[in-house]
This record gives C-alpha cells, structure tokens and sequence, in this order.
C-alpha cells in the first residue's frame, strides 16, 4: 500500500493506469464466456442482497455510481428496475464519461474526480463503487473517497461495493481491498457481505473447456476472489 503519496496526485496517476489498461479490455467483454458467468452471477447476487436488505422499491431509489464507466452498470440497474431520472453518475475518465452520456442521455453523469466534485449530502440510497477502490494505490485517497461516498449516501441507505480481495502479481496497477480494509473505510457502517466471481484466470480457463465448467469451479470458496457487500449507513447518522 502507498501511504506517503500525494492523494492529490492519485486522480492523475489513475489516468496513466487505465491507459496502459485499455488494450486488455477484450477480456472483459461479454463475448468472452468468463466475462459473461461472472457478470451474469454479479447480478444474482445483487438482486438477492437488496431483497435481503429491503431495497426492493427499486423505481423509487436514488443510486449514484463512483466510477460509472461507459455507464454498462447503470444500463444493468435500468434493466433491474430503477428509473433513469433517479440514477446518477461520476466518472474520472473523459472518454469514458463521453460513451455514457450518448448510452444514458436521461440520466445524470458527471465528469470529475469524485473525491473532488460537488455530491449532494445524505442524498442517495445507494452509492455504488465498482472495481473503483483496487484501482486506487494511495490510501489517503481512498479513505477520502469513501468518506465522499459515505456523505452522500442516506441515513437508512449506504454502499454498495464490488471489488476484489486479493493482489494481482501481474499487474502492479491495482491491489486487493480485503474485508478488513473496507470496514476501516467506513467504520460507522454495517457490512453484510459475501465472497463471488471466480478468479478470472481459473474462469478463462475453465470456460475455454466448457462455459459450465465456471459454475464447477466456482462452487469452491476459496476460488473466489471478488466481495460483494452492502455497507448500511445508521438511521440515526
């Protein structure tokens, strides 16, 4: 972990590593079987953790996502059931941001360092981070943006997280973001989480045999790299 960095400087250096990131995002396409199980199993997963939490008046709840992307997630909880003008997004990534603005011209997106920008206070039900904070190397920042994403969400609400656990020796660009670590980020909240997704390099390997075989493996906890959680922020906050 990088802890005498600049947080300032974070924003910057998540640009130059997602530059050197682009040319991998084949893998990530739902073409791909791997990618397709796993984003397939994200969503289940989802969807029986906001019934388990009580987020089932989805066209009523306010979402923001950290980190949208060119918005593919926010296309997934439009298909869920949330309404457009009820979602919101920020993104650090211009050309990003520019792909989800023409995918999602109802809903609300942001350009900016959601660290830096102006969020709405105990406005949301739901903040959303995806892949965002094992991306971020500097743990001033991080704890930053958490605490960005813990105000915005409402008493009653809280944060929705999906990231990875566990360090990739092969990319030195992202880092895991283990259980603990997001229980220091956010210490005032309730997490009920649960492991999934297969490590990809198994899940590639596994689906290149046979896409069933994803499932096969997955069946084993320990195979699985990924944490979804809900983080819920007390009524009383």
């Amino acid at each position: 972990m990088a802890r005498g960095s600049v947080p300032d400087s974070e924003p910057e250096l998540v640009r130059q590593r997602y530059a050197r990131r682009a040319r991998q995002d084949v893998r990530y396409s739902l073409l791909d079987p791997a990618a397709l199980r796993s984003h397939q199993e994200r969503q289940r997963a989802m969807l029986r953790l906001f019934v388990q939490c009580g987020l089932t008046d989805l066209p009523n709840l306010r979402l923001l996502e950290v980190g949208c992307g060119d918005g593919g997630n926010l296309v997934d909880f439009l298909r869920c059931g949330f309404s457009p003008s009820h979602l919101a997004g920020i993104e650090l990534l211009a050309e990003r941001h520019a792909l989800a603005r023409e995918r999602l011209p109802s809903v609300s997106l942001t350009c900016g360092d959601a660290a830096a920008v102006t969020i709405s206070k105990t406005h949301y039900d739901i903040v959303y981070q995806s892949m965002v904070f094992s991306s971020l190397l500097d743990d001033a920042y991080q704890q930053r943006l958490a605490d960005v994403m813990w105000a915005a969400a409402k008493p009653g609400g809280g944060v929705l997280w999906y990231d990875f656990t566990v360090d990739n020796p092969r990319n030195a660009d992202v880092r895991g973001v283990p259980l603990r670590r997001v229980r220091d980020l956010f210490p005032a909240g309730t997490i009920q989480a649960r492991r999934i997704t297969l490590a990809p390099p198994i899940a590639r390997a596994a689906t290149r045999v046979h896409p069933s075989l994803y499932g096969v493996f997955n069946c084993l906890t320990p195979l699985r790299t990924h944490v979804l959680a809900w983080i819920a922020k007390p009524r009383n906050e």
